[in-house]
């Protein structure tokens, strides 16, 4: 008799395809925000600078490493070595291939809600998920109900998705029923800032992002409550922005011109309307 593997969840041979909001669907899917110029290499996030020199000109493998040292931050931040790892939000998957190639967890799972992103995940990291014994795997399913078993993971962790998730309450209680007791959990992302009025329609006069509805705005201290009603203890948000707003900035400025809606990321941080955020949790 073979044993059940825990993170996977009892289900029957076919299960419904999740809810996809339209705006992340044409984003992720056929516009494939991954192959936009300004996501160097892959990874679709802002990038974190604090190794970067921003006072010469920027490379394109400048870019790739503020992608990766994003994830570096995040990883630091749930220490996966020998543990079941879990990515809400994986996209191409690279962030899964770096925290098996840097971090020795014994097994990453990627979980995406856009079925295409899936499909380049798996074209991407073809050789990883030919290995055996198989330590990397992906799965089609939402932040708000993730398609695994309980408890059958040691750390969860997110980078730049949870703007997308339309319930955090939901990501919470996903989050600790899969996690094991100890477990611990870390999300990177933006947020509006904690009282600032009316931040949504602020947000959505400067950045298209928010106008279009592809980002939720949102202040941190939602997610934080929504981990803390979910059980989680030792419940901490740290800015992380000045690590992220001025290099994107900076690597925005190669292609957008001040005054330009990309580069409004800036101008929200600097009008304390927008920062960037590392919330991180333990389930007991």
């Amino acid at each position: 008799m073979v044993a059940q593997d825990p993170a996977e969840r009892p289900a029957p041979a076919v299960l419904p395809a999740p809810a996809v909001r339209p705006e992340v669907w044409e984003t992720y899917g056929p516009a494939d925000l991954s192959a936009v110029p300004v996501f160097a290499g892959g990874f679709i996030n802002f990038g974190y600078w604090a190794c970067v020199d921003l006072e010469r000109p920027l490379t394109q493998d400048d870019r790739i490493r503020s992608e990766q040292d994003l994830y570096r931050r995040v990883l630091d931040a749930v220490a996966p070595g020998g543990g079941r790892a879990v990515e809400i939000g994986c996209g191409l998957g690279l962030g899964c291939a770096l925290a098996l190639d840097e971090y020795g967890p014994a097994s990453v799972t990627g979980v995406d809600i856009h079925p295409h992103q899936l499909r380049r995940a798996r074209a991407a990291n073809a050789p990883l998920l030919a290995a055996r014994p198989p330590r990397l795997r992906f799965v089609l399913g939402a932040a708000e109900d993730l398609p695994l078993g309980d408890a059958g993971f040691d750390c969860l962790y997110s980078v730049e998705a949870v703007q997308h998730f339309p319930d955090l309450q939901a990501f919470a209680r996903e989050a600790a029923r899969v996690l094991r007791p100890g477990g611990r959990v870390a999300v990177a992302g933006f947020f509006s800032v904690d009282g600032v009025p009316a931040p949504q329609e602020r947000l959505a006069g400067l950045l298209e992002t928010f106008a279009s509805g592809l980002d939720i705005a949102r202040p941190v201290s939602r997610l934080t409550q929504a981990f803390a009603g979910a059980g989680f203890d030792d419940v901490r948000a740290d800015s992380i922005g000045p690590q992220v707003w001025p290099g994107w900035d900076r690597w925005l400025a190669r292609q957008w011109a001040p005054g330009t809606w990309p580069r409004n990321f800036m101008t929200a941080w600097e009008q304390r309307i927008l920062d960037y955020h590392l919330v991180t949790a333990a389930r007991p």
